[in-house]
C-alpha cells in the first residue's frame, strides 16, 4: 500500500470526485477524514466504507469558506489520528453567468468557496507539516483554470488561481520536504452530470474536445491525487496534472 499509516484530509469527500478520492486514499492504507457541507449521509456511507477498508474514518460537517470552521476539521483530525499527513483540496462550486450580467454575489461565493477555502485549509497544516518536514498537498483545480470557459469568469478565475496558489505554496514548503502540487480535471462524469437535465448536450460538446473519446470517471482521477500523495511522487512539485482525455490540447 503506497500511503499505509498515512492520515488524510479530504474537503468535499462526500460526493463524486472528492469520495472517489477519499476511497482511494484508504484502499491504499491512509486514515482519511471527509468533509461536507450538505450531503450527510452521503458522507457518513463512505465513511462507513472507509472502515469496512481497516482505516479510521471522520465525516465532519464544514463551509470551507469558513477559516474557522477550518480550523475545526482540522483540530478534530489531529485529536483523532495525531498527524495530518496529505491535505486534498477538492470542496468547490460554481455559479454561472455572463460577466454583464453577474452578481457581486455570485462572484465573491465562487471566489470565497474554491480559492479563500483552499486557502483555510493549506493555513492550518502548513506549519504543522512544515514543523514535521513531511507533507503532501493536492488541490484540485480545473482545465477551465488554463482556459477560461465562457458564462464562468468566476469560477474560470478560482481554478486559475489555485494554479497560481500551488506553484507559489510549492516554493514556499519544498525546502521543508513538503510536495504541493495541483490536478486539473475536464469532463468528469459524477453523479451531479448524470443528473443534470443538459447532459446530452454538455457531453456531446465535450465528446467534440475530448481525444480519448470517453468520459473522464471520478477514479481516474482518484488515482493520479493517490499517486501524488504518496512518495512514488517526491520529486513532483508544482505542478499540474491535466486529467482530462486531452479535452485541453
Amino acid at each position: 500500500m503506497l500511503l499505509k499509516e498515512k492520515t488524510a484530509v479530504v474537503t468535499g469527500g462526500s460526493q463524486g470526485i472528492g469520495a472517489a478520492i477519499s476511497i482511494e486514499l484508504a484502499r491504499e492504507g491512509a486514515d482519511v477524514c471527509l468533509t461536507y457541507r450538505k450531503h450527510e449521509a452521503e458522507a457518513e456511507r463512505y465513511a462507513e466504507e472507509i472502515r469496512g477498508l481497516g482505516r479510521k474514518a471522520l465525516a465532519l460537517k464544514c463551509d470551507i469558506s469558513s477559516f474557522a470552521e477550518a480550523e475545526g476539521v482540522i483540530q478534530k483530525a489531529l485529536e483523532a489520528f495525531g498527524h495530518v499527513d496529505i491535505l486534498v483540496n477538492n470542496a468547490g462550486m460554481n455559479w454561472d453567468g455572463v460577466s454583464w450580467k453577474m452578481t457581486e454575489e455570485q462572484w465573491d461565493r465562487v471566489i470565497s468557496v474554491n480559492l479563500k477555502g483552499y486557502f483555510n485549509f493549506v493555513r492550518q497544516v502548513a506549519p504543522l507539516m512544515k514543523d514535521r518536514k513531511y507533507g503532501k498537498i493536492i488541490n484540485i483545480t480545473s482545465i477551465n483554470g488554463l482556459r477560461g470557459k465562457f458564462g464562468q469568469t468566476n469560477y474560470s478565475a478560482s481554478k486559475a488561481g489555485i494554479i497560481g496558489f500551488t506553484k507559489a505554496l510549492a516554493k514556499e514548503l519544498g525546502s521543508f520536504g513538503v510536495n504541493v502540487n495541483a490536478v486539473a480535471p475536464g469532463l468528469i462524469e459524477t453523479a451531479m452530470l448524470k443528473a443534470s437535465d443538459a447532459r446530452e448536450k454538455i457531453v456531446e460538446m465535450a465528446m467534440t474536445e475530448i481525444v480519448l473519446k470517453r468520459l473522464g470517471q471520478p477514479e481516474d482521477l482518484a488515482n493520479v491525487v493517490a499517486f501524488l500523495a504518496s512518495d512514488k511522487a517526491r520529486h513532483i512539485t508544482g505542478e499540474g496534472i491535466k486529467v482530462d482525455g486531452g479535452q485541453y490540447i
